[in-house]
C-alpha cells in the first residue's frame, strides 16, 4: 500500500508541467504549486511515519519551533497596512493573520503538552512508600 502511494505521489509531481501548461507555453503557477503540495504531503507522510519511537519527542520539539516562526509571520500579516485606508484586501489579509496566529497557538501548545506526555513515559515510577501497620 504505501509503495503504491509513493508511486502515485511520484507520477502526479512528474505529470504536474504537463497539467500546468497553458496556451503560452508556460506553466499555471496554481497548478504547480499544487503538484508541489502534494509532493511535500508525499515526503512528510515517509520522513514521519519512518522516525524510530525514541525520536519522536525531539520531532515534536522542532515542530514547535516551526510553528513559532509561523506565528511571527501571521503576526506580522495581520498587522499589515498600518496607517492605510481599510479595504477588503487588507481586511482579509489582517483576518487570515489573525486565523493563522490562532491556529499556530494552538499547535504550539498542543505539541507542548504532547512533548510532557511523551517525556512522562520514560520516567520511572516512584513506588508508593510502605505504611506502617497502625494496631
Amino acid at each position: 500500500m504505501k509503495r503504491l502511494a509513493l508511486l502515485a505521489g511520484l507520477a502526479l509531481a512528474l505529470a504536474m508541467p504537463a497539467f500546468a501548461a497553458t496556451e503560452s507555453g508556460g506553466a499555471d503557477p496554481i497548478i504547480f504549486r499544487l503538484g508541489i503540495f502534494v509532493l511535500a504531503i508525499f515526503v512528510g507522510y515517509y520522513v514521519v511515519w519512518s522516525v524510530t519511537p525514541a525520536l519522536h519527542t525531539p520531532l515534536m520539539a522542532v515542530t514547535n519551533a516551526i510553528s513559532s516562526v509561523i506565528i511571527v509571520g501571521a503576526l506580522i500579516a495581520s498587522v499589515a497596512g498600518s496607517g492605510q485606508e481599510m479595504t477588503s484586501d487588507l481586511w482579509i489579509s489582517k483576518g487570515m493573520g489573525g486565523v493563522a496566529v490562532a491556529l499556530a497557538s494552538v499547535n504550539i501548545f498542543g505539541g507542548f503538552l504532547v512533548t510532557r506526555r511523551m517525556l512522562a513515559m520514560y520516567k520511572k515510577k516512584e513506588k508508593p512508600a510502605a505504611k506502617p501497620n497502625a494496631q
